[in-house]
């Protein structure tokens, strides 16, 4: 437990030396606030940008709170997800390839620790970027449209974070199966969009799906309630990053050995 610490303190240390702490936070916010403000203040920007035909008058119905607020939720699902994973694809990787990986793992240092803790200290980092990002969200959302009750905004974070926490056991784990960054955002961004659009096509039969999930976000938000079988998506979902952290271990493992 110990060594394990020891290497989650570093992955932090790591982070804060790039700044990661610091910058990613803030793009998620940037990114979270971009859909209230210029929804709300879009007649505004129209009329200073000159854009209207003297004595015209837009008006434009501003759309409810709950679809603002998954305005932002698509926002983060897009620009985030990319932001994260470009963020993350060098996180073993990238040591794999200078050799810093088989220096640390020629210490008595299980392969597990390793690639745990690189993946504990990545969900950290990205799981308070999209909570302080979404809280920014729904902050500006609640303060120039309607109220969203925090309980509402709390459960459907905890499906949205869940969603996250699935992409970056997807980012380690192609880690592990490529030295070379680029190709590990390339199958990890691959992997995202294929089964989001799988899921989307054959909707009733990829209920387990862990794209699924957003869809919940959307039906709490919109309709006040999650979609059928969200149980059956939740277990798939933890069941699949429990999966692909045990292959990450054996596939590094298997491949530093080898070599």
């Amino acid at each position: 437990m110990k060594q394990w610490l020891v290497l989650f303190q570093k992955e932090l240390l790591e982070m804060a030396r790039n700044y990661k702490l610091i910058w990613l936070p803030l793009v998620f916010i940037l990114l979270s606030m971009i859909d209230p403000l210029t929804t709300y203040y879009m007649p505004q920007i129209l009329e200073m940008s000159g854009g209207l035909p003297e004595g015209a008058v837009f008006e434009m119905p501003l759309p409810s709170a709950p679809e603002v607020l998954m305005m932002t939720v698509s926002q983060l699902n897009l620009l985030g997800v990319l932001i994260i994973v470009l963020a993350s694809m060098g996180t073993i990787a990238a040591e794999r390839k200078s050799g810093l990986a088989g220096m640390i793992l020629v210490k008595p240092i299980p392969y597990s620790s390793y690639v745990t803790a690189k993946w504990a200290g990545l969900s950290v980092v990205g799981l308070v970027s999209v909570f302080l990002g979404y809280l920014a969200g729904w902050y500006y959302v609640t303060l120039l449209f309607e109220p969203i009750s925090f309980a509402t905004f709390l459960q459907s974070y905890l499906l949205f974070a869940l969603w996250f926490v699935f992409i970056f056991t997807l980012t380690i784990f192609f880690n592990t199966v490529v030295k070379v960054p680029g190709l590990v955002a390339f199958a990890t961004l691959a992997t995202v969009i294929v089964l989001s659009v799988l899921t989307n096509t054959f909707e009733k039969w990829m209920m387990w799906s862990p794209a699924q999930l957003t869809g919940n976000v959307g039906s709490l938000l919109i309709e006040g309630r999650t979609l059928e079988d969200l149980w059956l998506t939740v277990m798939v979902t933890l069941i699949l990053v429990v999966l692909l952290m045990i292959s990450a271990v054996n596939i590094l493992r298997n491949k530093e050995l080898a070599e």
